[in-house]
């Protein structure tokens, strides 16, 4: 038998509703009692920039999304699609993203 692992966002929202990429940032900033000074400089973005992401008005492009989840050990795809499906909602367009590696 087969245990197919369960993606812990999924599970997130089923519990809390939709997240955004801002709001994943913001909740492991605080779970490791960081200012955002400290986690901008981690992240080598300004102070402004992190508050921004954090409160939704801006959304990083999938390649800065990507270092952001490399800087911090979060997984890459969830975060970029996170990143993603938040352009589409800024642009009015309620819809769900699901990413799949390309084999090239």
């Amino acid at each position: 038998m087969t245990i197919k692992k369960k993606n812990y966002f999924e599970e997130l929202e089923k519990e809390y509703g939709k997240l955004s990429f801002g709001d994943v940032l913001k909740a492991f900033r605080a779970s490791e009692e960081i200012s955002q000074t400290d986690f901008a400089k981690k992240l080598g973005l300004s102070i402004q920039n992190v508050c921004d992401i954090e409160k939704g008005r801006r959304i990083p492009s999938p390649s800065r999304t990507a270092r952001i989840a490399k800087k911090l050990g979060l997984p890459e795809k969830a975060m970029i699609e996170f990143s993603i499906r938040d352009s589409l909602k800024s642009e009015g367009l309620n819809y769900n993203v699901r990413l799949e590696k390309s084999i090239n």
